[in-house]
């Protein structure tokens, strides 16, 4: 395995925001209509988000503070609702579980094993309250688990029956995007598409809607908005009219107050402003597309950034990437650095509302899933990185201020400029130091880069003067600037997450000493920066936390187990009688940076032994790999399905229906 030094990036931490509400009086749980605190989706679309993907509830409350500090003021979650329960619970992101299991659902109830408990949901938001944080609730009311067995019985009953819950094509692929029946009650990639237009559904999703507010969700994300009827499209079933998105939006507790956005992909027949008349907000991808681009090509042209691509309207949510485009590779050309300048183009504007994706932890855009390889862990600490948090308050300081984009030095650097209070600067050029002299409504005087990747610049008869470093950006303001208490750091120094062996690692902190330790089994030590403990073949996780007078801070760290076969082992497969007589065993491991096979699908044939089984020795060492069996036909485990866990010796077989 590769040698990775993973180390955490700056831990931020500050006295706590105020929040628009206190807990008590909430309604509880059991409870709809009576909400205490009166939502305000205009500080979700006015402030920024940040995506927790496939973080647990868990993990969101316990980095509440450092999100806070960040400047952010929203938090989207994962899918809360229950859902497939695939690879034998594996809670690998790719691997042994995919991150994709949390969108099939298998009813609309609170609580999933890869997310965490409705009473966890309920805990993390009432600590994002405290801290002025807004919950976002990702929703995927368009289809259901692909396996139809694990829908639950209480919501194909409150349905009306199965083939109420779904569309009549509902296992029929979508071949032409371009038609509107099609892509609106047709299966996408496989999925089962639900009957969204059944009047019986709709109030069993509400009321699904109405108890996450209840919990504490101050707004929603519909996944695969484009895929559910529009008022006017064609109807299924003359006599359900195409009514979901009316109902949805008004017919939720406290739905004034409610930030609702749809997931509407720009491309063929996509329907953008309907779809944002009727939601009230959609995604703006084809902006995020463009961003990229220009990030890659290290020209930010301000004439290509004005406008958000969705049309006159700036209802719209942005994004550098999104978990789409960073898990299918589209964007693995961004580094840390082209990021950081693409959400300073985003958020430092003040329309749109500014999404920040956070990749998983030590994750690059060639190593999609990081060391760890872990859902429920936090990601990476980029998002909270200083130049991060200073645009994110500048965002929240600028408030009403018009914005302008303009170029300068030979337009390698982009100016945001809010009005006569405040420039954000962005340097395209990764290798080049620029030298900035522009116009400016900036007042006279002095400016320190808030974000502190530079020094001071200096404004003088209108014009803005300064050195800019080879890709930084700067943040510059001094009317409504708050100092910031951002200096609270701990992390764990590895070469591996992966461990077979009895091996060291090295425990940091800053901004404080000393800091807590703790390990799954019980173990609790106190440490200082640079303390080294041994981890045994058996631990499955570490938790560091450390307090100040600004705050408090904790970061978990998960180890899996290697799983190694070495090269000469075997193991076998009792085909089904059904099955044809040639039997292929595909391995492999796509945990890594990159996908590692035996070889093309459907694998390599196996040898058939004199009582009719099938073996296979491997020819090389494998580290936690997985294998499917097929017959070129069928397969085993299932499409979507990840492999068995391989091991030496083993005899696999298709369990008995």
């Amino acid at each position: 395995m590769r040698n990775k030094k993973i180390i955490a990036g700056l831990l931020a931490v500050i006295t706590a925001l105020a929040a628009g509400c206190k807990n008590e009086g909430k309604a509880s749980p059991e409870t709809t209509g009576d909400l205490a605190c009166i939502h305000d989706k205009s500080r979700i679309e006015n402030g920024t988000i940040l995506h927790a993907w496939c973080w647990s509830f868990n993990t969101v409350a316990d980095s509440i503070e450092d999100i806070a500090a960040a400047g952010y003021t929203a938090v989207q979650v994962s899918p809360a609702n229950a859902v497939i329960e695939g690879g034998s619970g594996g809670m690998q992101l790719m691997g042994r579980g995919k991150w994709y299991y949390q969108y099939q659902p298998t009813d609309w109830t609170i609580g999933n094993y890869q997310m965490g408990t409705e009473d966890d949901f309920r805990n993390m938001c009432d600590k994002a309250e405290e801290y002025g944080i807004s919950i976002i609730v990702d929703v995927v009311p368009n289809h259901t688990a692909a396996d139809i067995s694990a829908v639950s019985e209480n919501l194909i009953n409150a349905a009306g029956g199965i083939d109420k819950l779904y569309h009549a094509n509902y296992k029929k692929r979508i071949s032409n995007y371009s038609s509107r029946i099609e892509c609106t009650s047709y299966s996408l990639t496989g999925l089962p598409d639900v009957n969204t237009e059944n009047p019986a559904f709709q109030d069993y999703f509400i009321a699904y809607l109405n108890r996450l507010i209840a919990d504490g969700a101050d707004g929603f994300r519909y996944d695969t908005a484009k895929h559910i009827a529009l008022p006017d499209d064609p109807q299924v079933d003359e006599n359900l009219p195409n009514n979901f998105w009316e109902r949805v939006t008004t017919g939720i507790d406290d739905a004034a107050g409610i930030f609702n956005y749809g997931e509407v992909l720009q491309g063929d027949n996509d329907r953008l402003e309907a779809y944002r008349e009727a939601i009230g907000c959609t995604t703006a991808s084809d902006y995020g597309k463009q961003l990229r681009g220009l990030l890659i090509g290290e020209m930010l042209n301000a004439k290509m950034l004005t406008g958000f691509k969705v049309g006159d309207s700036e209802k719209c949510v942005t994004w550098v990437e999104s978990h789409d485009n960073y898990t299918d590779g589209s964007s693995a050309a961004l580094d840390d650095s082209k990021i950081l300048r693409g959400w300073a183009v985003i958020a430092a504007q003040g329309g749109g509302t500014p999404l920040f994706f956070d990749r998983p932890y030590g994750a690059t855009g060639y190593d999609r899933w990081g060391g760890m390889n872990r859902i429920g862990a936090a990601g990476s600490t980029l998002y909270k990185h200083p130049a991060v948090a200073a645009v994110n308050h500048f965002r929240t300081a600028m408030n009403g201020e018009p914005t302008e984009l303009a170029n300068c030095s030979e337009n390698a650097a982009l100016l945001i400029n809010r009005g006569a209070k405040g420039t954000v600067i962005v340097n395209s050029k990764a290798n080049k130091d620029l030298v900035i002299s522009a116009p400016t409504a900036l007042p006279d005087g002095t400016y320190p880069d808030r974000g502190g990747m530079n020094g001071d610049f200096t404004v003088s008869g209108g014009t803005l003067t300064g050195s800019l470093k080879a890709g930084s950006i700067a943040v510059l303001y001094n009317e409504g600037y708050k100092e910031q208490n951002i200096f609270l750091n701990v992390w764990l120094e590895t070469d591996s997450f992966v461990n077979d062996k009895t091996f060291e690692v090295t425990l940091h902190l800053s901004g404080t000493d000393p800091g807590n330790c703790e390990l799954d089994d019980g173990t609790r030590i106190t440490y200082s920066d640079g303390t080294k403990i041994k981890l045994y073949p058996d631990t499955k996780w570490v938790r560091l936390s450390a307090e100040n007078e600004g705050g408090r801070t904790v970061m978990t760290y998960y180890f899996t187990k290697r799983q190694t076969v070495p090269a000469g082992a075997q193991f076998g497969f009792e085909k089904p009688e059904s099955w044809g007589d040639t039997i292929y065993a595909y391995i492999y491991n796509e945990s890594g940076a990159s996908l590692r096979k035996n070889a093309v699908w459907p694998g390599k044939e196996m040898s058939r032994s004199d009582d009719g089984t099938y073996t296979y020795t491997l020819d090389e060492e494998w580290d936690s790999a997985l294998v499917i069996f097929s017959d070129g036909k069928s397969q085993y485990p299932a499409a979507m399905e990840p492999g068995l866990e391989l091991a030496e010796g083993m005899i696999y077989s298709v369990p008995q229906q």
